[in-house]
């Protein structure tokens, strides 16, 4: 049952606390000589470790010193051990954007949650959608658009009224965001493998940015989006309260 842990914690004092009282009962190795990473936050912290950790191969297990706790499980000094142990992985593939800037320069980064695309400007945005190289939508003019992934689908996606998506479902969901034409349109349900692609229309005048998971591109002239299989982040849950089960709560809340 001993295990070689890594500690990691956000700069919030309750978690840098948090860390020294578990490295004291534990011990603590550096990240590429661990077996499990303890990530210590809230959601953003654990996007960012996800993120940073990922050509490790080590299982990520969350706990919450932080606001918002979706990705991470209740936090207790005591029987960590134990709590590891039993624990269940759930893989998840993060989102590949590609983007050209106004410039003509190509901005590639990864996202676990989403990307989203937002105006930058006064006016809305004019969008058209392809999806595998069809035209899908000639123009949605909105406030903006984001592809989310299952695990990211109860954060922004849930907020601008997109759908909660089942962990392993293998579908995306583009979801617009204040749609002003077509009026109300909410989006789409998109297989996995679909290749979404945004361009902007107008861009000198209305300028949109692009961002994932906080990485943000601004005057955008076409993003394109797809999941990214050959990335796996590993994430561990208290049997019970894995992602799947906390989606479905979601919808009853």
């Amino acid at each position: 049952m001993p295990k070689r842990i890594a500690f990691l914690a956000s700069d919030a004092p309750v978690a840098q606390t948090a860390r020294a009282a578990l490295i004291g009962r534990y011990g603590n190795v550096a990240p590429r000589d661990a077996e499990v990473i303890v990530a210590l936050g809230g959601d953003g912290y654990m996007l960012r470790t996800l993120h940073s950790t990922q050509h490790l191969d080590v299982p990520v297990y969350g706990m919450n010193r932080g606001t918002i706790g979706f990705l991470m499980n209740e936090y207790a000094e005591t029987n960590l051990l134990e709590r590891l142990e039993a624990a269940e992985e759930e893989i998840i593939n993060p989102l590949s954007m590609t983007a050209m800037d106004q410039a003509g320069q190509i901005h590639r980064a990864l996202a676990i949650n989403e990307v989203s695309l937002l105006r930058a400007g006064p006016q809305a945005a004019r969008l058209k959608i392809s999806v595998d190289g069809r035209l899908r939508l000639a123009e949605l003019v909105c406030d903006g658009a984001l592809v989310a992934t299952p695990a990211g689908s109860t954060a922004y996606n849930y907020s601008a009224h997109g759908p909660i998506l089942p962990i392993g479902s293998d579908v995306l969901a583009l979801t617009a965001i204040a749609a002003f034409r077509p009026r109300r349109w909410r989006g789409a349900l998109l297989p996995k493998t679909a290749k979404v692609r945004f361009d902007v229309v107008d861009a000198d005048k209305r300028p949109v940015m692009a961002d994932a998971d906080s990485t943000s591109i601004p005057d955008i002239d076409w993003v394109e989006i797809q999941s990214e299989p050959t990335i796996r982040h590993r994430i561990l849950f208290d049997p019970g309260h894995g992602l799947e089960e906390r989606l479905i709560s979601e919808q009853f809340t």
